[in-house]
This record gives structure tokens, sequence and C-alpha cells, in this order.
């Protein structure tokens, strides 16, 4: 029964609100001063006004529906009246200065001393399955309740999108939200995800958005991974992954630049070949500052029914590579593992539903999980972090 007391039930309202998250931002939105006002009527009945952050928000029937569950669950079913409104400039321009905890615009929040842990995936070749298991990394990472951010670098052949089930039947990858400079990604299977293909358009009518080429040299290439750091709002996150494009080019040596205190996991195939040019963009990256934490083997053997396993790539490039990335490093690089060929992988990767979330139990997802435990557990390194401490 709700209180019979107007400013009681009033109070009750508000603090049943503290409940419902943006699905954008993902905080209350209590925090982020969207309530406008909570009235209370003479028969009981309750006025909760809400202020969208931009007009024709995405995010606003959901908005509006948790409002009105949350305010219902107090004042009774059917007694409870959302009415959306959109914030002013000023408003808008407080909400982004509260998002950023005071730090300047366009500044990079994944720097030195940031609590983040950014882990690199690259590869020295394409066609190897890196970004199908950087999405599932992430996908791995957050069902064990982290906080995970997902940076599609691959801007030439970005495929996050799709991987993650954030395009449409056209290929048109989910729109990110802006309010004023901020970008809000998108989020898929708990991962808040940006890429490229989030803002390309069909180069004809009836074409393909996921189709388009984008032919950007250096400098551009830059300035656009230099925007998904400073301009995109992830929030507190406890791991940036960042899917890197193959090879050693324009792309690996600004994220040096950038994120030099991120840690590089490097993908392969098992045959020599591919583990002699995975080695090129490891020790890139160790040129860079960055540190190597581990090898991913993936298109392993695979299994057959009767038992025994058929290696059509051959066998051993995994353990190859991290043995000669290890030479050079004060610790030894790990094989965190070794991904068999699977046909629920590239189902899931099809799909947009990856297989560490739809069929776990397949021997790629239990490789893949193998491999996020063993990163998760990983202790952080202080190299490069402020440690807040003085010398008397």
């Amino acid at each position: 029964m709700p209180p019979a007391d107007p400013v009681a039930l009033e109070e009750a309202v508000r603090v049943a609100l503290t409940g419902v998250i943006d699905p954008e931002i993902r905080k209350p939105i209590t925090d982020l001063d969207m309530v406008d006002h909570v009235v209370v009527g003479e028969n009981g009945r309750v006025e909760v006004g809400i202020r969208l952050t931009i007009v024709g928000c995405p995010a606003s029937d959901r908005i509006e529906r948790d409002v009105r569950q949350a305010a219902e669950t107090v004042a009774g079913a059917g007694m409870a009246e959302v009415v959306l409104s959109v914030m002013t400039p000023e408003q808008r321009a407080a909400l982004t200065e509260r998002l950023r905890g005071g730090r300047a615009a366009r500044s990079n929040p994944f720097g030195p001393g940031s609590l983040t842990r950014v882990i690199a995936v690259t590869s020295g070749k394409g066609g190897v399955g890196k970004s199908t298991i950087t999405a599932n990394l992430a996908v791995a990472l957050a069902a064990r309740g982290l906080s995970v951010g997902l940076v599609d670098a691959d801007v030439h052949g970005f495929s996050i999108p799709g991987l993650l089930g954030l395009v449409d039947d056209s290929g048109l990858a989910a729109r990110p939200t802006r309010v004023d400079e901020m970008i809000l990604p998108p989020v898929a299977h708990g991962v808040k995800v940006i890429s490229i293909g989030m803002f390309v358009e069909p180069s004809e009518p009836g074409g393909r958005a996921s189709s388009v080429a984008v032919a950007w040299r250096g400098p551009m290439l830059h300035r656009t991974l230099n925007q998904f750091l400073t301009d995109v709002y992830f929030g507190d996150l406890d791991v940036l992954l960042v899917d890197l494009p193959p090879g050693t080019g324009d792309v690996a040596i600004s994220l040096g630049q950038l994120l030099p205190n991120a840690e590089v996991v490097v993908v392969t195939t098992p045959q020599p070949a591919a583990a002699d040019v995975a080695e090129r963009s490891g020790v890139v990256a160790r040129q860079t500052g960055q540190r190597i934490v581990g090898v991913i083997e993936n298109m392993a053997g695979f299994a057959e029914p009767g038992g025994g396993t058929i290696e059509l790539f051959g066998a051993g490039g995994g353990a190859e590579v991290a043995k000669r990335l290890s030479q050079g490093q004060p610790e030894a690089v790990p094989l965190l593992a070794s991904v068999p060929l699977s046909i629920a992988l590239r189902r899931g990767g099809d799909a947009g539903t990856p297989v560490v979330a739809a069929e776990p139990d397949d021997p790629a997802a239990r490789a893949i999980e193998a491999a996020a435990t063993a990163l998760a557990a990983r202790p952080r390194s202080l190299q490069g972090r402020r440690l807040d401490v003085s010398v008397r």
C-alpha cells in the first residue's frame, strides 16, 4: 500500500527512481539529473517528469517504461504518469562535465595512470580470426562482472559490429548517440562498443553499409583512433580491449603513442608461416614500449567425432610464437589458449552471438574462456602509473 502522506509518497518514488539506469550511459537517472519533478496529486496519482539528454533519444521508450514501473511499485498499478522533456543546452553541458569527472574535454582517460586495463589484440596477418577472438574475449570478460569496452581500431577491415550483433539486415551498424561533443557507444552482450562501421553509410542506394571501403592514410587513422579514446564516453572501465588491424602499420604505431601502457595479446594460427609474421607484430608492440602478455593460437586441430584430431593448419605455431616473444622480456610470454577449429565459433560470428555466450560448452568457447580467465587473473603492472605517495 502506498504511503498516505503525499510528502512520504514523493520521497518513496524518488528512492525508487534511483534504481532506473540509463541504458546508454549506464548510470542511475537520478545521478544524471534527469528527474525534473515528482508531483503527487490529491488522489495519490504520481506524475514524474524526466529530462532526456537529446531530442529523439533512442532509449526514450525504455527509460519511460522503466520509470513508470519504478513509480508504480510505490504508488500502485496505473497510478503513475511519465512526462518526457529534453535537457537544455546548459543542463547537457553540466551532464557532460559531470560524466568527465572534471577531466578536460578531448583528453584521453586511458593513458598512463589510468586504472583501466588496456589490452590490444594484434596479429601479423589477416584471416587468422583476430577480431572473432577479440569479440569473444570481451564478452567472456563482461560475463565475469567486469566493465568492458571494445574499440574496433581495424578501420579498413571493421567487423566487430557484425560479430557482436550490432548490425541490421542491410548491414547498417547501430549508431552511437551524441550528447553535445560526447559519444555514447552502443552496448552488446554487456560490452560497450565503438567502430568506424557505426559511422559509414552505403555508397549507393540499396548497398550494404558493411561493404563500404574506408580508404584512409596514417594521419586520418591516428585522428580516428584518438577520437575514439577521447570523445567516446565509456565510463569507468575495468578493461578496454582494442582490436588492431593486422600487420605493423600506422594504427599499431598510433596505439603505441596514445596507449603506451597497453598490454598486447598476439593471435596466430598453428602454421609456421603465420607464426613468423605474428612474431613481427609483437616485436613492433615491444618497440613502442608495450608489454606482450600472451599468445592465442586460433584454428588449431579439429576434433573428429570418433576421436583423434585433424590439424588442417599444422601444429605448434602458437607455442613457437610465445617462445620467440619471450626472448628479451623479464618474464615468459604464455600461450594463453589454443582455440580449435569450430563450426560453432564460425556460426556465432555470422549470427552476431559470440560462441562464449551462445554455446559455452563448445571446445572453442572453453579455450577462449580459459584465455579470459588467465588475462583477468594476471596481476596489474605498475609501469607508467603514478603512485600517490611522497618521500619524507
